[in-house]
């Protein structure tokens, strides 16, 4: 299965609802926890090309985006594709 790292925040519904999906699929994510750990936050933005929001979503170190673009491959079924990368 391919690495997942997400960059989150506690008080973030679309942070919990990616890590939901993740889990549902048996996926053991490294989570960053960018409220805890503020100075990895220039990081996860050097990262996502400047994006600032959380979740950033990264897969097989392909940067796959925030919560929505994480629902919309799934819906695509590109998901586990990636997943199994």
């Amino acid at each position: 299965m391919a690495e997942v790292i997400v960059y989150a925040t506690h008080a973030c519904g679309y942070c919990r609802r990616a890590l939901a999906l993740l889990q549902q699929k048996n996926v053991a994510a490294q989570v960053i926890w960018v409220d805890q750990q503020p100075q990895r936050r220039a990081e996860m933005v050097q990262r996502a090309g400047g994006r600032r929001t959380v979740p950033q979503i990264f897969i097989a170190q392909r940067h796959v985006g925030g919560c929505d673009d994480l629902l919309a491959l799934e819906r695509r079924g590109e998901l586990d594709l990636l997943l199994q990368s």
